[in-house]
């Protein structure tokens, strides 16, 4: 610990945590359904309007929009201007509700 110090080795783990799972879940995902699906129905669109609700729904439409099966999730987060770490629940609640391959 004489060269870094244990908050920049933290940092440091973090960083490669995210970078090591934006790696994993780096796939290029396909919506199976031919329109744009009923989020309501499955729970992922919220029923009370609350400050911050829209960032999420706005980039999880977002991501069903451009999951084409062509781009991949990095494609995605630079297309959209959503970072990765911030995809990868959506990328699970969308995989859990069989809504993307």
């Amino acid at each position: 610990m004489q060269l870094i110090s244990p908050q920049g080795f933290q940092g440091s783990y973090e960083i490669m945590t995210q970078v090591i799972s934006a790696l994993e879940y780096n796939k290029a995902y396909k919506v199976k359904v031919l329109c744009e699906p009923q989020l309501g129905k499955r729970g992922l669109y919220p029923t009370i309007s609350q400050k911050g609700n829209y960032d999420g729904v706005k980039a999880m439409t977002d991501f069903i929009a451009y999951a084409d099966g062509k781009n991949d999730l990095i494609e995605i987060s630079n297309i959209i201007g959503v970072p990765v770490n911030e995809l990868i629940p959506i990328v699970e609640k969308l995989i859990d509700n069989d809504l993307i391959d």
